[in-house]
C-alpha cells in the first residue's frame, strides 16, 4: 500500500484525489492532509480517511478544527507553514500530492523532494517559478516527479509508452499542448473588456478552482504549461506548440523526428491523470466514464488567436528571458487574477498589468532560492501597487 500526503486536500484536485483513494481503499493509506481554511471539508476528510497528521495554514481555523475533532484521538493538528512542511515530510509517506496552487507550494515541494518523497504535482507555478532548482533537486535526491496536470500527464504517458519512464529526448520533434480556448474562444475581441468574473468562471469542459479557471480563460494557464513542459521534459521552447482543441478529448500530443504523432485521449475528468500519478507505473480500473468517440463524432483543432490571448505570448517571453522573470509573471498573475475576481480590474486589463510588472523587473539571470523568494515578494508588491495606482 502507498502512504499518501495530500497538500491542498480541500481543493478540487485534493477532493478528486481522495475520490480515487475511496475507489481503491486497498491500495492507499492517507497519512497526512494539509489545507488552508476549509475546516468543514477537512473535518469530513479526517473522519473518513483517518490521517495521522493534519495541517491547516490559518491558525484560527486550526484551533476550530481541534475543537471539532476532540473525539478523534488519533490525529494531530498543526498550523502555519510549519504544519504544511511537517505533512510534506512525514516519515511514513511514500508519495506527496502537491495541489496547493501558486507560490505557496514552492517550499513544501522542495522539502518533500529533499525528504526523499516521490512527488505527484499539479502546481505548475512551482516549475514556472524555479524549474531549474526543482529539477536539480529531483536528480540529487533520486525521487520521481509525476505530473497530474492533464496536458503534462498526456505527454508523460505518450513518452512512457515509447521507452519506459520518459522516452528519449533526441527522438522528440515537438510537444503539442492542447487547450480548450476556455469560455471566450468564440467571443469577439471587442466584447472581452466587459466580461464578468462569473462569465469567466464558466469553463465549458473542466471543473476547477477559481484561479486556474480564470487562467484558462486568458490562456495564461497554457502559458504556464509551456514553461512547465520545458523543464519537465527538458526540451527547447521552440519545440513546444499550443493548439486550440475545443472538445478537450485529446489532452496533448508528441510528434517524433520521423513524423509520427502519439496522442493521449480521454474524457475531461481530472480523476484520470490523478489516478495515473498515484498508481504509476501501474494502471488500475476506474469509475470515470469511458470515452466513446462515436458519440463525440468530430474533433477540432485550430490555431491560438494571439491578439485575443496575449497572456500565452507573455509566458513564452518570460521563459525566453528566464532567470527570475517567470517567477515574477507567476506571482503577479496571482495578484492580478484576484483583482479581477474582486472586480477591481477588467478582464482585458489582466495581460496589461502583467506586462507592466514584467517590464519593471530587474531580472536575476541565475537565481538561487533566496532570489526566487525575493522576486516572488517583489512581484506581488509591484502588482498591488500598480493596481491601486491605476484605479
Amino acid at each position: 500500500m502507498k502512504h499518501l500526503a495530500i497538500l491542498g486536500s480541500t481543493g478540487s484536485i485534493g477532493q478528486n484525489a481522495l475520490s480515487v483513494v475511496e475507489t481503491h481503499p486497498d491500495e492507499f493509506v492517507v497519512a497526512g492532509l494539509a489545507a488552508k481554511t476549509s475546516i468543514d471539508r477537512i473535518e469530513q476528510q479526517v473522519r473518513q480517511f483517518c490521517p495521522r497528521l493534519v495541517a491547516v495554514r490559518d491558525e484560527g481555523a486550526a484551533n476550530q478544527l481541534k475543537e471539532r475533532l476532540r473525539d478523534v484521538k488519533t490525529v494531530e493538528i498543526l498550523s502555519g507553514s510549519e504544519g504544511t512542511s511537517a505533512v510534506a515530510t512525514m516519515a511514513e509517506v511514500d508519495l506527496v500530492l502537491e495541489a496547493m496552487g501558486g507560490g505557496a507550494g514552492l517550499l513544501p515541494t522542495l522539502e518533500a523532494i529533499q525528504s526523499g518523497k516521490d512527488l505527484a504535482f499539479v502546481n505548475k507555478e512551482v516549475l514556472v517559478m524555479c524549474g531549474s532548482l526543482i529539477m536539480e533537486a529531483v536528480k540529487e535526491y533520486g525521487v520521481r516527479l509525476l505530473p497530474v496536470d492533464s496536458e503534462i500527464s498526456a505527454i508523460f504517458q505518450c513518452l512512457s509508452d515509447v521507452k519506459g519512464n520518459d522516452g528519449s529526448r533526441a527522438e522528440i520533434h515537438r510537444l503539442i499542448l492542447t487547450g480548450s480556448g476556455g469560455p471566450f474562444r468564440e467571443t469577439p475581441l471587442g466584447q472581452l473588456n466587459s466580461v464578468t468574473p462569473q462569465q469567466a468562471l464558466q469553463h465549458p469542459n473542466w471543473k476547477m478552482g477559481e484561479k486556474v479557471t480564470i487562467d484558462s480563460a486568458t490562456m495564461m494557464n497554457k502559458g504556464f504549461e509551456v514553461i512547465e513542459s520545458k523543464w519537465f521534459f527538458d526540451v527547447e521552447l521552440s519545440q513546444i506548440e499550443v493548439v486550440i482543441h475545443p472538445e478537450s478529448i485529446i489532452h496533448s500530443m508528441v510528434e517524433f523526428v520521423d513524423g509520427s504523432v502519439l496522442a493521449q485521449l480521454g474524457v475531461a475528468d481530472m480523476r484520470l491523470p490523478i489516478q495515473y500519478a498515484l498508481t504509476y507505473p501501474d494502471r488500475f480500473p476506474t469509475s470515470v466514464p469511458r470515452l466513446d468517440l462515436s458519440q463525440v463524432g468530430v474533433l477540432h483543432m485550430e490555431p491560438v488567436d494571439s491578439e485575443k490571448f496575449p497572456c500565452l505570448q507573455l509566458a513564452y517571453s518570460a521563459a525566453k528571458v528566464g532567470g527570475t522573470l517567470p517567477t515574477v509573471l507567476s506571482s503577479a498573475d496571482e495578484v492580478v487574477v484576484q483583482a479581477f475576481l474582486n472586480r477591481q480590474i477588467g478582464f482585458t486589463d489582466i495581460p496589461n498589468y502583467l506586462e507592466e510588472v514584467m517590464t519593471r523587473h530587474d531580472v536575476t539571470s541565475q537565481p538561487m532560492l533566496d532570489d526566487i523568494l525575493a522576486a516572488d515578494q517583489w512581484a506581488r508588491s509591484a502588482a498591488h501597487q500598480l493596481i491601486q495606482t491605476r484605479r
